[in-house]
């Protein structure tokens, strides 16, 4: 942008988008800054830091001399966001709910009351960029600059319009600099840790989180020979690739399970080789786990994704990129191949397959598969299932 504009900046109590705001201001643009409370069941308990964070964002605001307003989305958030969440969770999936989060509230809840109060642009505190293509016109979303931060996973359901509307300052800097700046200009926020976690469970037990919601029904936890080691508490509660939590430590691996560990080197498998989930059975409510990280079935060459979404609006065409399964994970070379439309199945978006040059760990169901093409990245799709590697 050459000329100075209204800007409406999403202030989180947090270091990153106190430094978005400003950058903008030294750029000479006319900032405002709002805080969205998202989340609101139980705002005083010592898990929900909203109330921490509004005022971390004031105390912001205050020394920038900026405006701030305080905006509730919580109905939209419970509506749009949290009711899937619990749906996908009930389903034996493992949803994302950040990326939902992004789409629903953060650019176009947030995107429309900014728009209202005559803003051009709104800008967060994401590491991530955004560039107009010379050539084709269109709005790029990009990686932020410091590989370590990056978080264009997150924001890969961003569509043109909202591309257009958005600034992210921080994603041409790294963290390192961010923090610098915030203490150079005295931000009293400049040392705040960063935030971790699901926005509305914050730093509390999960299982105990998704107990208030979810019903529970245990069933048997099986390893690949058949034989019952232990129960599970729900489908739920349980995640591909977890080790924590499973309470079936001290058992050993059986039979060729047991051979095939100490043939990968593993020759003291037994009580100290750790289990890993690697299958939901739903129909038949049951937990399958193995020994070892790299059990066959922990690995996958291939998934397929659907509920896609691509941020220059059309499905790239079919070839050679890279992807992530999970946010923080190198790209992986894979080959990208656009899916013909099931029977019945309404909209005109595609499903895609992906065949990975080299195995992929743990590909979860619910999880976000996102295309890149080097530093651009192109959109994805919610992974609906994996091919697991032949043995």
């Amino acid at each position: 942008m050459s000329h100075f504009s209204r800007v409406v900046v999403g202030l989180s109590g947090g270091v990153d988008s106190a430094v978005t705001a400003h950058l903008l201001k030294q750029q000479g643009h006319e900032v405002i800054g709002i805080f969205m409370k998202n989340w609101e069941d139980d705002d005083d308990s010592e898990y929900c830091s909203s109330n921490v964070d509004f005022v971390d964002a004031a105390a912001v605001a205050d020394v920038m001399g900026i405006e701030i307003e305080h905006v509730n989305f919580a109905a939209d958030y419970k509506d749009r966001v949290f009711s899937e969440f619990v749906r996908e969770y009930q389903a034996g999936r493992t949803p994302n709910p950040d990326i939902l989060c992004n789409a629903e509230i953060k650019f176009k809840s947030f995107l429309d009351h900014a728009m209202r109060l005559g803003a051009e642009k709104i800008a967060t505190g994401h590491y991530a960029r955004v560039r107009q293509n010379t050539a084709s016109g269109l709005f790029e979303l990009l990686k932020g600059l410091d590989p370590g931060k990056d978080q264009s996973y997150f924001l890969h359901r961003l569509n043109q319009a909202q591309l257009s509307k958005t600034l992210f300052p921080v994603g041409e800097l790294h963290k390192t600099e961010v923090r610098r700046i915030a203490e150079e200009i005295g931000l009293p926020n400049a040392k705040k840790k960063d935030s971790t976690g699901i926005c509305f469970i914050g730093e509390r037990p999960f299982r105990d989180f998704l107990n208030r919601y979810i019903s529970k029904e245990p069933g048997p936890i099986k390893d690949p020979t058949g034989r019952t080691i232990g129960r599970h508490v729900g489908l739920s509660f349980y995640t591909l690739g977890q080790r924590q939590g499973l309470g079936i430590g001290g058992i050993k691996a059986k039979g060729d399970d047991m051979k095939a560990l100490q043939a990968r080197g593993l020759r003291g498998a037994g009580e100290h080789t750790p289990w890993f989930v690697a299958r939901k059975d739903i129909p038949n409510n049951t937990l399958w786990v193995v020994q070892g990280h790299d059990h066959p079935w922990l690995l996958s060459p291939q998934l397929h994704a659907t509920d896609v979404s691509w941020c220059a609006g059309q499905a790239p065409a079919p070839g050679t990129y890279a992807a992530k399964t999970r946010y923080r994970q190198a790209d992986a070379p894979c080959s990208y191949l656009p899916l013909p439309m099931a029977e019945g199945q309404v909209g005109s978006e595609l499903g895609f397959e992906l065949d990975f040059a080299q195995d992929q760990w743990a590909v979860t169901p619910g999880q976000s598969a996102v295309l890149y093409d080097g530093e651009v990245c192109l959109g994805g799709g919610v992974i609906a299932g994996r091919e697991t590697a032949r043995t």
